[in-house]
């Protein structure tokens, strides 16, 4: 990290630590003193630190750790950030005019088997407010699609050995991107949830005509609980169709457009369809799924933001200015990821050395905590995790399966807690 000064880049340092250690308390409690408290408040109100900056080592992490995988995929989405009722300069409304707050997009980087990787890039901008004509001035969000097409395109360029897939929803389907991506050649693949039944050049709609036909083959996954309803199985039957979409009056833009429609959803439930755009070929069944599947995979970026909203309660934050905000946002998505990367490699790196991850006292914390001998060979990283979740309030029945990331969470504070304890000890006894 490089502020400018090695006393600012010790302080964000020193702020990342305590964030994580205590990602939900509130800045003076996860402080560890008054003066250290002052010294976090005089670092996120410094105007002379931009947010970009305090992100640039992760950013350069990330890209690392991307160079080491054949497929990255890199999910954008946006969510709202609620700050109604709080005394902070800059704030603009959010979906309802009366709401107080401010909007976050990052772009997201997980692998294919949805490892996260980290954060790549990010947008954070507060509304105007309409003015008496019904016109809200400002920046034209929509150009957040774009730019973070050119972002990751960027990153392409850097990373030849690796195929960087750009993902979203349907707020990104807009031709001006696919002509866009087009037009740089497309150094990144994109692949966009559909959200406009187009007209075709023949006249036909897009989706009746992508649809047409008997279906190429079946894909089944579970979905996991979200937005009040249960986690269940669901089975979809799949098209897939390569066409010209309008772009301007004579020009059009080469995408695949897949159908993904559930069949047999329990009664009372909406079935699942997606409705896809890619500039990728899909010529085989395996194609087809594998497209689904790293659709499927955007629901990451839902746990990141999940977990920077409840797990680190950004929305609760008591800063004076959204410039404020920007900073301790930068610090607190660092954590974020870290709690997300640790939950994933749980479940599909089990065996790997949990030193790699923890400090040995964080380690001996989690053994200690749960009255359990600290094991004579090293032990994996599930092991540890499973014990931090228990702690956190995870049951551990066969039933259960692996942890998530809020019993995980809870349970990372008091590890952290009983680590700077033992080492607290060690210092007292010379």
């Amino acid at each position: 990290m490089d502020l400018g000064d090695a006393r600012l880049n010790a302080r964000a340092q020193t702020l990342v630590e305590r964030f994580a250690a205590k990602p939900n308390a509130s800045i003076p409690m996860a402080c560890e003193s008054w003066a250290e408290t002052c010294a976090a408040y005089r670092f996120l109100g410094n105007d002379e630190i931009d947010w970009r900056d305090i992100m640039a080592p992760h950013w350069a992490q990330s890209q690392q750790r991307m160079n080491a995988y054949p497929v990255v995929l890199c999910l954008q989405d946006t969510t709202e950030l609620d700050f109604n009722g709080q005394e902070i300069a800059g704030l603009g409304p959010l979906s309802y005019e009366a709401q107080r707050g401010m909007y976050l997009h990052p772009t997201y980087a997980v692998t294919p088997q949805r490892e996260p990787l980290g954060v790549l890039d990010a947008w954070m901008w507060a509304r105007k407010p309409r003015d008496a004509s019904g016109a809200r001035g400002g920046l034209k969000e929509s150009t957040r699609w774009i730019e973070g097409y050119e972002r990751v395109a960027e990153m392409a360029a850097e990373l030849p050995a690796t195929r960087l897939v750009y993902v979203a929803d349907r707020e990104a389907d807009m031709v001006a991107l696919m002509v866009h991506a087009q037009t740089l050649a497309t150094p990144a693949d994109w692949l966009v949830r559909a959200q406009h039944n187009r007209c075709l050049p023949g006249g036909e709609k897009l989706w009746a005509h992508a649809s047409a036909g008997t279906a190429l083959g079946e894909i089944t996954f579970a979905m996991p609980s979200r937005h009040g309803q249960k986690a269940r199985e669901v089975r979809q039957e799949l098209w897939a169709k390569r066409l010209e979409l309008p772009a301007g009056p004579t020009g059009t833009v080469a995408a695949t457009c897949i159908v993904a429609r559930e069949i047999g959803a329990p009664p009372g439930v909406k079935p699942v369809e997606w409705r896809l755009l890619t500039n990728r070929l899909a010529p085989a069944l395996a194609d087809i799924i594998e497209l689904v599947d790293w659709y499927r995979a955007r629901w990451e970026i839902e746990i990141f933001f999940n977990i920077l909203k409840n797990a680190c309660q950004i929305e609760t934050l008591q800063l004076s200015s959204v410039d404020r905000l920007e900073r301790a946002l930068a610090l607190f998505m660092v954590v974020a990821w870290r709690i997300a990367h640790l939950m994933r490699l749980g479940r599909t790196c089990p065996e790997l050395d949990a030193a790699q991850f923890f400090h040995p006292d964080e380690i001996r914390g989690a053994y200690l905590l749960s009255k359990k001998p600290l094991p004579k060979k090293p032990p994996r990283l599930n092991e540890v995790l499973r014990l931090i979740a228990q702690l956190g309030g995870f049951l551990a029945r066969k039933s259960d399966g692996e942890p998530g990331v809020k019993t995980l969470w809870l349970g990372l504070q008091r590890v952290m807690d009983a680590a700077s304890t033992l080492q607290a000890l060690r210092m007292e006894m010379g």
